[in-house]
């Protein structure tokens, strides 16, 4: 409320002063070019009488100069006489809609632009917050109950439908039966009932165990996903943690903790992991899609000025084992330029637009082998604020800095 309040007492006040000045400048007097002229004349007669005085110029000439002065003198001042008179001061309903405009279009514009009710916070602050939404949101339980009851869609024939409930039934009575809730989990998906389907699918991997595959956790941990209406849950975060320890390029389970990000207020580290999936490819991948929906206010968000880049054209590297390899003909001094030149364009672009923990972990590498100590110490350090909620680029992160010799 103390924003609104100071925010229309300054345009309240600008409004005054404009309003002062108006009102002041129409009582003044104005200064015409005649004015002006007719004062540089006069001033003229004065210097031709101080001339005569003193024997300069003689009374003859003096009398011929008097004459030109006097009659520029009264074509001046005719001149001045034909200038329009000042209009006097503005009229109440001028004032008004000065006023109007400065307070309701500033104000206007900030609920347009600004973020009303958000108040101003430091970064530590909001990572904070982000940090407090995340512990306390609402569960995959909480979040399926706020849903409306999954319906079976009108179209589907009766002939499948007496399918589907024969199946829920042959499942119920044989629990132990992997391939029957692998068909349930399907099917129940398939008509939309994806709670139905996410619970099934539960089952299949807790009956295979560690023989579960990494498609049948990341689909489990997809199904909670869209059996909470697209809310990422704690309970689906842990079923994702899990597939990103096996796997930490698994593409559905980084969209999706990348989303997860994203509700929970870290869309700068949403927009890195997106981008560098853009950037993987390929162009058929199931996540492409709704990372274009969703990237560029993300990108915003997360305040870098982002271009799209073409979709699996990789990341911009940074010197590679076979990078250095190449070089080996060269000369040290024309070795290390090559490499600083390629570790100083990927320093950029990350300081820039951010990217995928390849390039980090890649910076953090090359900067070691060049011997840079310090400077790759700073960059692991900035990589793990960065990938602080993502476990498994963390430990890409760790083995670099191991790599380069900044660890403790």
């Amino acid at each position: 409320m103390s924003f609104w309040i100071i925010a229309a007492a300054g345009a309240a006040l600008v409004t005054v002063l404009l309003a002062r000045a108006l009102t002041r400048g129409a009582s003044a007097p104005a200064e015409t070019g005649a004015a002006h002229d007719v004062q540089v004349y006069r001033d003229q007669l004065a210097e031709v009488e101080r001339d005569v005085a003193r024997g300069v110029l003689p009374e003859a000439d003096a009398i011929r100069v008097r004459t030109e002065i006097s009659r520029r003198i009264l074509a001046a001042d005719a001149a001045g006489q034909n200038i329009p008179a000042a209009s006097g001061t503005p009229s109440p309903i001028v004032i008004a809609v000065i006023a109007l405009v400065l307070l309701g279009g500033s104000l206007g514009l900030y609920w347009q632009l600004g973020a009303p009710g958000y108040g101003d916070l430091a970064l530590q602050d909001r990572i904070a917050r982000a940090e407090d939404m995340r512990r306390n949101r609402p569960d995959q339980a909480t979040a399926e109950a706020e849903l409306p009851a999954a319906d079976l869609p009108p179209e589907l024939s009766p002939e499948y439908e007496a399918l589907l409930t024969r199946l829920r039934e042959t499942v119920a009575a044989r629990p132990d039966d992997v391939q029957g809730h692998v068909l349930l989990a399907q099917n129940e998906a398939r008509v939309g009932n994806y709670a139905a389907a996410a619970a099934a699918q539960g089952k299949v991997v807790r009956l295979k165990g560690a023989e579960a595959s990494i498609e049948d956790v990341s689909g489990y941990a997809e199904l909670l996903v869209m059996a909470a209406g697209g809310y990422v849950s704690p309970e689906a975060e842990a079923v994702l943690r899990a597939v990103l320890t096996r796997d930490v390029e698994n593409g559905t389970a980084r969209y999706y903790w990348g989303l997860m990000l994203v509700q929970t207020g870290r869309p700068d580290l949403a927009f890195r992991m997106w981008d560098g999936l853009l950037r993987r490819g390929p162009e058929d991948a199931p996540w492409i899609a709704p990372i274009l929906a969703q990237i560029t206010p993300i990108a915003t968000m997360a305040g870098v000025d982002y271009t799209v880049p073409e979709i699996g054209s990789g990341a911009l590297r940074g010197p590679s084992a076979e990078d250095i390899d190449a070089a080996q003909d060269m000369t040290p001094a024309e070795r290390m330029e090559m490499i600083g030149g390629m570790v100083e364009s990927l320093s950029s672009r990350l300081a820039s637009q951010g990217g995928p923990v390849e390039d980090w972990a890649r910076l953090i590498t090359s900067l070691g082998v060049l011997g840079e100590t310090t400077r790759a110490r700073a960059i692991y350090e900035n990589a793990v604020q960065v990938f602080a909620d993502d476990p498994a680029a963390m430990d890409d992160i760790q083995r670099a800095g191991e790599r380069a010799g900044v660890t403790e």
